[in-house]
């Protein structure tokens, strides 16, 4: 639900929300315990198992138009040029006004009917996604545009074709939504040094170093390549909001390096790739770049 922000009149104010859980299930209590067997939820071409009774997760907290929903929601203000100046966490109820398809939105903001989509919603929705979009583009952030295989069924249940789905703006400005608001998250957890997990990718093979090795070689572009120099670059933020069961941490334990997994502190050095920390405080790695 982007908006102008008075404060910040070139900026946007984006309020992301998502159905409140733990509104309804409390930590032990039988519904707890059963989803916790069944760690998520379950997709399937034709039919979804969900890790909650059916009255929850597709009627509680599932979104339906005009009718209230207990959420937890992020507000966050982005300047004109898509850099976050602030972000805030709170509890309450939202009604929606619609449910509406990526193709809908797509359709509409490329010029076709607007039915069912509520006036002035649209543009300032989009404006948010641009500004951040822009800032992505200009960070060099990792972007991976793999296609959606969409497997289709016919009534006996058999597969009868694969196909690709078609990828719009309208998903890619959810997912800059959701990646702001994982950011949010994370912030928060770590200002108030709670446990916390990260997902970074894996250190590329050394066959595959070697390749890019002589690639750069033979263009005689000089880059001293460490096997973890491609992961220092690579890592993105996942979901934060996994949570271990750690007590608050003793002094900061994060161990510097340059490039690549630390060591007993040994330090790895990388032209040009600033600095970048592990923290081993919780079983997952986490890992984050600063400032030269």
């Amino acid at each position: 639900v982007p908006d102008q922000d008075p404060g910040n009149p070139d900026g946007w104010k984006i309020l992301v929300a998502i159905a409140d859980v733990a509104h309804y299930v409390q930590p032990g209590d039988p519904l707890d315990r059963e989803a916790f067997k069944r760690g998520n939820s379950v997709y399937f071409p034709d039919r979804v198992v969900p890790m909650l009774p059916e009255a929850l997760s597709n009627g509680l907290c599932s979104l339906r138009p005009n009718e209230d929903r207990a959420c937890l929601a992020v507000e966050m203000v982005i300047d004109r040029d898509g850099e976050k100046r602030s972000h805030r966490f709170t509890r309450g109820l939202m009604r929606s006004h619609a449910r509406l398809t990526y193709t809908q939105v797509q359709e509409a903001v490329d010029g076709g009917s607007r039915e069912g989509i509520p006036e002035g919603v649209l543009e300032p929705l989009y404006g948010a996604f641009n500004a951040l979009r822009t800032a992505r583009i200009k960070r060099g952030a990792l972007e991976i545009d793999l296609p959606e295989k969409r497997v289709i069924l016919n009534e006996a249940g058999d597969v009868v074709e694969i196909g690709v789905r078609q990828r719009l703006d309208a998903h890619m400005l959810i997912e800059e939504f959701m990646v702001l608001a994982n950011v949010c998250a994370a912030e928060t957890l770590e200002k108030r040094r709670q446990p916390c997990m990260y997902r970074v990718h894996d250190t590329p093979a050394p066959e595959k170093i070697s390749a890019l090795s002589e690639v750069l070689e033979g263009m005689e572009i000089l880059w001293p390549l460490w096997f973890g120099a491609a992961q220092l670059c690579a890592f993105h933020l996942a979901d934060p909001a996994v949570f271990g069961s750690a007590g608050p941490p003793g002094p900061d334990p994060r161990t510097e390096f340059r490039g690549g997994r630390s060591a007993g502190g040994r330090r790895h050095p990388v032209s040009g790739m600033g600095r970048a920390y592990l923290d081993h405080r919780t079983p997952g790695l986490r890992c984050r770049a600063s400032d030269p």
